[in-house]
């Protein structure tokens, strides 16, 4: 499977990620739900990278790969406290639609910092992503 089959499962777990959780972090405190969910995350890939034989490579994984790779873990801690949170305070058709203006910034900050390119056609589908984002979450 290429890429953008990839990326359709990822949509589609993250839709449910975003209705599960808003049910599930009903009465509980959202930092505790988001500890909860983490955990199950930890001991669900690690059985899918020991069970893929793959644990094999952390040898291999050199000082800069660990660092971008503990940094990204940092920042999807921190999306995920804000989250859970946001779901808590707020319909998950609103907040979900807010979340997903993550793909405007990845394209601005792709551009700006990782030298892709940023053609016109893409920015124009960044600014519908980024209004049609604002007008569902207010709408």
């Amino acid at each position: 499977m290429g890429w953008l089959g990839w990326a359709l499962l990822s949509a589609v777990f993250a839709a449910a990620t975003a209705l599960l959780a808003k049910v599930g972090i009903t009465g509980i405190d959202s930092n505790l739900a988001t500890a909860i969910r983490t955990t199950v995350i930890l001991f669900f890939t690690w059985a899918i990278a020991i069970g893929l034989d793959k644990h094999h490579g952390l040898t291999e994984i050199g000082r800069r790969s660990w660092v971008f790779l503990v940094l990204s873990g940092v920042a999807t801690g921190l999306s995920w406290l804000c989250y859970f949170r946001a779901l808590q305070l707020g319909p998950a058709s609103s907040v979900a639609p807010i979340d997903k203006l993550s793909v405007v910034l990845v394209i601005v900050c792709a551009w700006l910092f990782l030298g892709e390119r940023l053609t016109l056609l893409k920015a124009a589908g960044g600014g519908l992503i980024a209004l049609g984002a604002l007008l569902l979450a207010w709408a």
